[in-house]
């Protein structure tokens, strides 16, 4: 089911210019989320120096993440509708976009009373020294002729792992937590993306997500064989990587007969996430959550 998904993942690989340089880069220190809960059993050994933050003087990106977390961000009581999602921020596999498509995303939906849980996953490992990183990740998004691709299935392998930790989790705590778990669903960004539509597509019987909200992710067309939830998009005209793709993705769910939305902005580029730059994609989260809205997902039960 995932093969034409693959292709997918080449578009990584063609140039962009907007990648932060070395000399942007500053390390510090890591933030510990005391109620981040590890995601047990998908652990791997520490690569040289652990785990990285790094500022880039708009965001922070964390790097060689090796023990994936879920961090609880839980609404208040009088505001909570019950329902769920699991934040999956980008980074094209070599970082976690934790502020940018992280944090303030997992704050939004709590003060929308949506339990928001922000998985910190595993991602592939980089060069601890900024310079190097820089250089690293230029291979990726600037390649010359000479350039060693960087093949990212293996982190979206290891991704898809982890976030079907983080929703089984979700599920084994729902009632602890207050939630439905019919109306679990998961909004990732870019990489995060990838990964919710890995985790959707995948094979078996494990648990997959009620709804997906997919921003800014690659939209050529995978092929569907049985039910996928319903899914909202959203991407810029004017992004770099997948602006000029078409729709494949999105006709793919209208062929398998799912619920999709498509918001397709003229501007916004690829990352807007959390930022509002007066772009027209600035709007895309209050319109998530009116599709929310639209698809039941934020009604209360009435209690007889």
């Amino acid at each position: 089911m995932l093969r034409t998904y693959w292709l997918a993942l080449t578009a990584f690989l063609l140039p962009v210019s907007a990648f932060a340089q070395s000399s942007d880069m500053v390390r510090v220190p890591a933030q510990v989320d005391e109620a981040a809960i590890p995601l047990q059993g998908a652990y791997a050994p520490d690569v040289d120096g652990g785990e990285i933050w790094t500022d880039v003087g708009t965001e922070r990106w964390v790097r060689n993440v090796t023990q994936p977390t879920l961090l609880p961000v839980l609404p208040d009581k009088e505001v909570a509708t019950g329902a769920a999602v699991i934040v999956v921020p980008g980074g094209g596999f070599q970082f976690v976009s934790i502020d940018n498509e992280g944090y303030p995303i997992a704050q939004w939906l709590a003060d929308r009373g949506i339990a928001a849980f922000v998985l910190k996953y595993r991602v592939m490992e980089t060069p601890a020294p900024e310079d190097e990183f820089s250089v690293h990740m230029d291979r990726m998004f600037a390649p010359t002729p000479d350039t060693v691709p960087i093949d990212i299935r293996e982190g979206l392998s290891v991704a898809v792992v982890d976030a079907q930790a983080a929703l089984e989790l979700v599920e084994a705590r729902s009632e602890a937590w207050g939630i439905d778990a019919s109306r679990i669903g998961m909004l990732g960004f870019s990489a995060g993306a990838m990964t919710t539509l890995g985790i959707t597509l995948k094979d078996g019987d494990a648990p997959r997500p009620d709804f997906i909200g997919y921003i800014y992710g690659p939209m050529t067309p995978v092929d569907i064989s049985g039910e996928v939830p319903p899914m909202f998009a959203a991407l810029a005209a004017d992004d770099s990587l997948f602006g000029d793709q078409g729709f494949g993705l999105v006709e793919s769910w209208q062929d398998s007969g799912a619920p999709v939305e498509l918001h397709y902005y003229e501007s916004g580029g690829h990352g807007f996430g959390s930022y509002k730059r007066g772009e027209t994609a600035d709007d895309w989260f209050d319109q998530f959550i009116s599709w929310m809205k639209a698809q039941g997902l934020l009604d209360i039960p009435v209690e007889e």
